[in-house]
């Protein structure tokens, strides 16, 4: 008894001393996420009124370009542990230096996924898609399309910036490139202020607007923080090192295969949800970009988990990290447990925001039932991977989405729609397994790894760099 009274003592200690730090970091991190994906929900609201095809058509035009763009966004995501180890490390220079080799990568990764997209788009007819809907789906994604350049390249100074701490230029650039989407997605989409009314399309092109406006942004914040307190970046070399950049590859390869196959089993369903109706398929987009906008929560305090993760073992801390780590999965899973409770309790006014149409509602209904079920679960998998990706660990997570996702969530959420005939709920249903399965795979992860980090730890043999780069 004394002994539970004691570790319930040290986890309440451990909490209230990462807690403040962690929500100060996490909070405009959070902000940030919130605000990428408001877009999407502009987007999505806008086009709603317009019809049902249009939803679908703008669910369809995300699906597949998230299905390309996140495997460059997962290539970048090595930068999390790469800046703030550096950074914990009290290494400045490395730090800039793997800035530079991300936006070498950046530039890199967009010329060869715009191609693939510019590409792909022509085969879509092929896919057996609603007609309506691919009439309007592929003018909205070759607008999107030529996003993917600033996208990319937001990234990459986000990840650096967030990385040292700095995470309030970002939230400032996220918040008010929202409202650079509000008026111009309002004017393109119903034809306002002298543009004319392409309806998705101009949705698409108001989305790649507001991009370039986030990337410049950016880069106007760091030539003027350099220009007032000058730390190195603007006299640094521009020589590319290849060793810089391999380790970036290495690092980001992992997680750019977890993401695609995470975004993908959804790309790959929403496709499916196409096959079944286009009201169905605006449902699956209604319930999707809720789903989507309380994900942004915990994906944020993920990003901030593997930055305090990272300097603590930069700093020779595995103390500190296994108190970032912990405390950053139970703040995931509280609000996402807060998220279900809402999805379950008023349903059927939220879905009504995006739509009229009362099928598309019904559906919506039953589908944010299905989204209620797997929120805690949802939290749990993306903040553990977070803190996995701050000790170096890309792959386990990797390895978890495709055994889960591919494997076993969209084989049996295909046989329930189509086999069995539960339509686009039952579609949900399997890919719902997959996600709980992932969860709990990953939080056995973490628990092992960073138990064993503390062990080295403590007997005075640190882990090597190498193995902190590899996997668990």
């Amino acid at each position: 008894m004394d002994e539970h009274r004691t570790r319930v003592r040290h986890a309440r200690q451990g909490l209230a001393l990462e807690l403040p730090p962690l929500v100060r970091l996490a909070g405009p991190v959070v902000a940030t996420e919130l605000s990428w994906t408001t877009m999407g929900l502009i987007s999505t609201i806008m086009v709603g009124h317009v019809s049902a095809e249009a939803i679908g058509a703008v669910s369809l035009g995300n699906a597949l370009f998230f299905a390309v763009a996140i495997f460059g966004l997962g290539m970048l995501l090595g930068l999390d542990y790469t800046v703030a180890h550096s950074f914990g490390a009290g290494r400045l220079g490395d730090s800039h230096r793997a800035l530079l080799h991300g936006i070498y990568l950046s530039c890199a990764l967009a010329v060869i996924l715009t191609t693939i997209l510019r590409l792909g788009i022509p085969l879509l007819d092929d896919l057996g898609i609603d007609p309506t809907v691919l009439a309007l789906g592929e003018p909205y994604l070759r607008a999107i399309t030529w996003s993917l350049l600033p996208l990319l390249l937001s990234a990459a100074l986000r990840r650096y910036l967030q990385a040292l701490g700095k995470v309030r230029p970002v939230m400032f650039a996220a918040v008010s490139a929202d409202l650079v989407a509000v008026v111009t997605c309002w004017a393109l989409v119903f034809g306002r202020l002298g543009a004319p009314a392409l309806g998705a399309e101009g949705a698409g092109w108001a989305i790649c607007v507001s991009r370039f406006y986030v990337v410049l942004s950016l880069g106007a914040y760091l030539l003027l923080d350099e220009r007032w307190h000058p730390t190195g970046l603007a006299r640094m070399s521009l020589a590319i090192d290849r060793s810089r950049l391999d380790k970036l590859i290495r690092l980001g390869l992992p997680s750019a295969l977890q993401t695609s196959f995470e975004v993908g089993v959804f790309a790959v369903a929403t496709t499916l949800a196409a096959r079944v109706g286009a009201r169905p398929l605006a449902a699956h987009q209604v319930a999707l970009s809720l789903a989507g906008f309380t994900f942004m929560v915990p994906l944020g305090i993920s990003s901030a988990a593997a930055v305090r993760v990272g300097q603590a073992l930069g700093r020779g801390d595995p103390a500190g990290a296994r108190r970032a780590g912990w405390t950053a999965l139970l703040l995931g899973a509280a609000f996402m447990a807060c998220a279900a409770v809402v999805f379950l309790s008023v349903p059927r006014t939220i879905a009504s925001a995006f739509t009229t149409d009362p099928s598309v509602v019904a559906i919506s209904v039953s589908l944010l039932a299905v989204a209620a079920l797997f929120q805690m679960f949802d939290g749990v998998q993306v903040v553990a991977t977070g803190v996995l990706r701050g000790t170096g660990d890309t792959r386990t997570a990797m390895l978890a989405n495709l055994l889960c996702h591919w494997a076993i969530g969209l084989p049996l959420g295909y046989g329930l729609c189509f086999a069995w005939r539960r339509g686009v709920v039952g579609l949900w249903l399997g890919l719902s397994l997959g996600l709980i399965m992932v969860a709990l795979t990953l939080l056995a992860a973490w628990s092992r790894r960073i138990d064993r980090l503390t062990a080295d730890h403590a007997s005075h043999r640190p882990a090597p760099a190498s193995h902190l780069a590899a996997s668990a």
